[in-house]
């Protein structure tokens, strides 16, 4: 049954234990938000993570929550979306977890098109591990692992999501809780592979880039004659990275039919739903013998 006018379904009797000012609280806020405004139960939506500072939020929302290995959250949402696909899936990391270990994981989901968010909290450091820096840390970011700077060029992931083929691709800010929110429910309701990259404060490990450095920098790509429908030009928005001036909002959003519909065995009920007593599968079997 639904029960609307509960608007602390999503909340847990724990408390985050993120450092104080951690932009991973208004994240939490916004997804928390962006359930409520869609209307869901906390049954109706499981969230997967990896492993990091990042990736707690499944203990901090009353929604099904499953942990992954480091970097392995997306092919553990991908079961689940195939398993049930009448569930909301969303899969939650940072960018440490999501492309340094996880990369491949990330490229083959934006090709593949399930129907899922993926929610990356991207402060440019592994901060659970006390700050080393990520792939996407900036040039010359100094930290534990690279104490004369980093000499590699940052990793741009909306630049390639839209290469990889993801259908739907955004970035947000941890300190701009509304457009967050807007960003999270277009992406849930979005037919395919959502990806939204979340620029988040790390006031531990990256104070330099805090929330004052952000707010002087950050805008709508939306405010002005951007069409996220173009992807060719949005690709040009992504790949012309300034960092004097970082667009937030949906860069792209295409129109394609999500993975699991071309599926025939998900053409009738969720597989868990499906009565498998009849199948016989020793035919199969004898033949890998």
């Amino acid at each position: 049954m639904n029960n609307s006018d509960d608007k602390t379904r999503f909340n847990t009797v724990a408390r985050p234990n993120w450092c104080p000012g951690c932009g991973n609280f208004g994240i939490q806020s916004a997804v928390k938000k962006a359930l409520l405004e869609l209307d869901l139960e906390p049954h109706q939506v499981v969230m997967t993570s990896g492993i990091g500072c990042s990736s707690k939020i499944p203990h901090w929302l009353n929604v099904y929550g499953l942990h992954a290995l480091h970097g392995r959250s997306l092919p553990v949402a991908a079961g689940i979306k195939l398993a049930n696909h009448e569930l909301v899936v969303i899969a939650e990391g940072g960018d440490g977890d999501g492309f340094s270990e996880g990369l491949n994981h990330f490229v083959q989901a934006c090709r593949r098109n399930i129907d899922l968010t993926y929610i990356v909290h991207n402060n440019g450091v592994f901060s659970l591990t006390t700050g080393q820096a990520s792939a996407t840390g900036e040039k010359g970011f100094v930290s534990s692992s690279t104490p004369e700077g980093a000499i590699e060029t940052a990793l741009n992931p909306v630049a390639l999501a839209i290469a990889a083929g993801a259908t739907f691709v955004a970035r947000g800010f941890s300190g701009n809780i509304d457009q967050l929110n807007d960003l999270v429910v277009a992406a849930v309701r979005h037919r395919g592979f959502a990806f939204i990259d979340v620029m988040q404060i790390c006031v531990t490990y990256n104070p330099a880039r805090g929330y004052k450095w952000y707010k002087e920098r950050v805008y709508d790509v939306q405010e002005g004659s951007h069409d996220p429908a173009d992807r060719n030009k949005a690709l040009i928005s992504a790949v012309e990275f300034d960092e004097d001036r970082l667009a937030t909002g949906i860069f792209y959003q295409g129109d394609q039919n999500p993975y699991e519909e071309s599926l025939p065995q998900l053409g009738t009920d969720p597989l868990v739903n499906q009565d498998i007593e009849g199948i016989d599968v020793r035919s199969l079997m004898a033949e890998l013998v």
